[in-house]
């Protein structure tokens, strides 16, 4: 019974017409390999990146700091913060009405946060001036009657005799 619970079956499929010791040998060793890698991977702990929560922002042992971000801003913070590779955590706080938004970071990504903080206020300060296509519209509409009225023909002829 003990040796039945302490062996392991391996399968290993090999592609090939003719089986040698060599082809053999090349196949364990690539198995070796990949199970060493595996449990290397496995040793090592999850790094996370990007959005994520704030318990795993703790775990990598980095100071976090804050900063707040209104509803309506939080989409269009969340593109910046991935372009500039930005990990963070976003937390709702409900204790205020409207609720507010805090955007947790790393303190080490203090000069990238600054950066990416500065593109995305400017691309919104942008926005909120650039004209809606509505308005643009409206305004052509308006502009293209008053050139329709001036350009009203005059169809009288002058049939007079001259002397």
């Amino acid at each position: 019974m003990q040796d039945e619970v302490n062996t392991k079956v391996v399968a290993i499929a090999i592609k090939g017409g003719k089986i040698t010791a060599e082809v053999l040998k090349k196949a364990l060793a690539k198995f070796i390999e990949e199970i060493e890698k595996a449990e290397k991977q496995a040793s090592q702990p999850k790094t996370y990146r990007g959005k994520q929560s704030i318990k795993h922002l703790v775990e990598q042992n980095a100071a976090i700091s804050n900063i707040e971000v209104t509803e309506g801003n939080i989409k269009s913070f969340e593109r910046t913060a991935n372009k500039y590779g930005i990990d963070y955590a976003l937390k709702k706080d409900t204790s205020e009405q409207p609720p507010r938004y805090l955007v947790f970071f790393k303190g080490r990504d203090v000069d990238v946060m600054t950066q990416a903080f500065k593109e995305f206020s400017a691309k919104t300060v942008k926005q909120k001036e650039k004209q809606s296509l509505k308005q643009k519209l409206s305004r052509s509409r308006e502009q293209s009657k008053a050139q329709h009225k001036e350009k009203v023909k005059v169809k009288t002829k002058d049939r007079g005799v001259e002397l």
